[in-house]
């Protein structure tokens, strides 16, 4: 009966940071939203919102290192529940930062709201839809364990990159035929880079659970090949 009960208990503190994880992926997603929302609209307000909540974010990644050195120094977990604690600790440091970089692009709309649109404007869009894409795509892969959809949204990445390097040169181009532009772009690149380094990180996640399930570390290596 000891062990019965000891085994329910470990179990519940597995699905408790599971479940933390999840909601602090999900708060890294609106974060993102919202602070692209924030540079659209030219809403101050909104991004001053996103900045504050950066703090939850940062409490997400105590709350859930907390819990998962707590359950290695109890419970000493072994194979696949191992990989599981390891791969939430790298987790949250990537969420973390996620929602660093989140901040950052609040920040950057704050900076550009007192001046003047570029004209033509270049729309970054696409490239935040394709970051939370693969975003969502990751997390999803998490919850459902599915090594087969992480490599999928780490092969995605490559897009994110392409987009990322096809804005910059826009914006570029912008400088080259109005220098006086440059305090309007610099701001632009920046989230530009920004959104570039959430996917770097978002990689980072499915890397991370592609070894949770396969025990295979895919990190600059050659990607598996999905499962039949």
């Amino acid at each position: 009966m000891i062990s019965s009960h000891t085994n329910k208990d470990f179990d519940q503190e597995l699905r408790t940071l599971r479940d933390r994880l999840c909601a602090m992926g999900g708060r890294c997603e609106k974060q993102i939203a919202r602070a692209m929302e924030a540079l659209e609209e030219r809403d101050v307000a909104i991004a001053k919102q996103v900045i504050e909540a950066d703090q939850e974010i940062d409490k997400d990644e105590i709350d859930c290192d907390e819990l998962a050195l707590q359950i290695l120094a109890t419970r000493q977990p072994v194979a696949s529940d191992l990989r599981f604690i390891t791969m939430a600790l790298k987790l949250v440091t990537d969420l973390e930062r996620i929602g660093d970089l989140a901040a950052g692009i609040a920040k950057r709309a704050v900076e550009l709201n007192p001046l003047p649109r570029l004209d033509p404007s270049v729309d970054l869009n696409p490239l935040s839809a394709l970051v939370l894409k693969n975003l969502h795509a990751a997390l999803d892969a998490f919850v459902a364990k599915n090594a087969d959809q992480a490599t999928a949204v780490i092969e995605a990445d490559r897009n994110i990159d392409k987009a990322n390097a096809s804005l910059f040169a826009e914006l570029l181009a912008h400088v080259a035929t109005d220098p006086a532009s440059v305090t309007r772009v610099l701001p632009l690149t920046s989230v530009c880079k920004y959104l570039e380094r959430i996917g770097d990180h978002v990689k980072n996640v499915a890397e991370s659970v592609v070894y949770m399930v396969r025990a295979t570390d895919v990190r600059h290596r050659p990607l598996p090949k999905p499962s039949n």
